[in-house]
């Protein structure tokens, strides 16, 4: 294939994938221009990743769940119940720290298990479960908090989601280990995407054109290196963006190259051709929702170490934001479609719009107005593509 006909199919062919990609880039310059930059500056970089970290996680258990047909509405309450759990061992039994954390992902992995059960084994929609989830942990957090906050964490706590690694900062205004972290990571990905054509290439699968395959990796080079450069002026390497890292690429693996990521979309692509497939779609859908508690159980042991407390009404409508990152990002509201990647950007741009209109003064009411309206136009996108693929069949 020619570079001249790759482009074309990223604008036609191809639209779904690219076009979150392309929206992404264009939210970030609109929003460079109406901060006058300051969207884009090394503190303000280094705020987005600890601010919205805890949604990012949430959206990597909420595209499974999606991507398998159901929808998960607890995760925020979860978030919240997880978290106080985590204080009252560490605040007011005054255990270890680590026992805290420990604590908040064996709750989240319960609380899973349980809604998991009432979806796979008792055949109860997930709707229905995890909207009376939401209200059960709800309650369970404020009976724990005994109806109030708690805080402060000790400093090691705090780390997991305040905490810097920057152990090379030296003269030169800029930390040195978060850059080798930025070349590391870009070596890795390069070696990754060359693999991965080599073996498409191998098995006589359609590749896109050397050349475009060359631009792709020097532009995302040109991104992740600037990125880690504004980290390394600003504080270092944050400790929470490596968890999210390491979670990123495991879920990454696990959705598209496992026999269980390979069970969850066929559960989520035609649930009738899976069971005479051989796939156990009960067992597939409970450890859905075990994995779906256990990243509420992360993402409660960042959050309140982010807000150095647990309260009662911690986690509000996290789960609509994990949810329009998914669909923001490409995930299909009938199941079946849907990636990790694409979640993580959708998370990303609902980042950077909170996060630019923040900057820009704008008030709370009108940016729950533009992230509605961008849910909808997501959504509508993902109908029209569908349409239009039927058309064209």
């Amino acid at each position: 294939m020619t570079v001249a006909s790759d482009i074309k199919d990223l604008f036609t062919k191809n639209l779904r994938t690219s076009g979150i990609y392309i929206a992404f880039a264009l939210i970030i310059v609109l929003f460079t221009v109406l901060t006058d930059g300051l969207l884009l500056s090394p503190i303000n970089i280094t705020n987005i990743v600890l601010q919205y970290s805890y949604v990012l996680i949430l959206a990597l258990g909420m595209i499974m769940v999606i991507v398998a047909g159901h929808i998960d509405l607890s995760v925020g309450s979860l978030v919240a119940f997880t978290g106080a759990v985590s204080a009252v061992l560490v605040i007011q039994q005054d255990l270890p720290w680590w026992l805290g954390v420990l604590a908040a992902l064996g709750m989240g992995v319960l609380c899973g298990a349980w809604q998991g059960f009432w979806v796979a084994y008792v055949g109860i929609p997930a709707f229905i479960v995890t909207l009376a989830g939401m209200l059960l942990f709800r309650g369970l957090t404020y009976l724990t908090l005994g109806n109030i906050s708690l805080s402060p964490f000790p400093g090691e706590y705090q780390r997991v989601a305040g905490g810097f690694l920057n152990g090379l900062l030296g003269g030169y205004g800029y930390d040195l280990f978060t850059l080798i972290i930025g070349v590391f990571a870009v070596a890795g990905f390069a070696w990754s995407q060359w693999r991965s054509r080599r073996a498409r290439i191998r098995y006589e699968q359609q590749v896109e054109s050397l050349g475009l395959f060359a631009t792709k990796l020097v532009l995302v080079a040109a991104v992740v290196l600037w990125f880690f450069w504004q980290l390394a002026h600003s504080r270092g390497m944050p400790i929470v963006l490596i968890i999210l890292a390491v979670l990123i690429i495991t879920y990454h693996v696990v959705t598209t190259r496992t026999v269980f990521g390979r069970h969850i979309y066929a559960i989520g692509g035609n649930l009738a051709a899976a069971r005479l497939s051989g796939v156990n779609v009960k067992r597939v859908n409970f450890w859905i929702f075990i994995n779906m508690g256990l990243l509420a159980g992360v993402a409660g042991a960042v959050f309140s170490s982010r807000s150095n407390g647990a309260q009662p009404g911690a986690g509000n409508m996290f789960e609509l934001d994990a949810i329009a990152a998914c669909f923001i990002g490409g995930a299909s509201t009938t199941g079946g479609v849907g990636r990790v990647t694409g979640a993580i950007v959708g998370g990303l741009v609902m980042a950077v719009m909170s996060n630019g209109m923040q900057l820009m003064g704008v008030d709370q009411s009108t940016q729950q107005i533009v992230k509605g309206l961008v849910l909808l136009l997501a959504v509508a996108f993902d109908i029209y593509n569908k349409r239009r693929a039927g058309a064209s069949k």
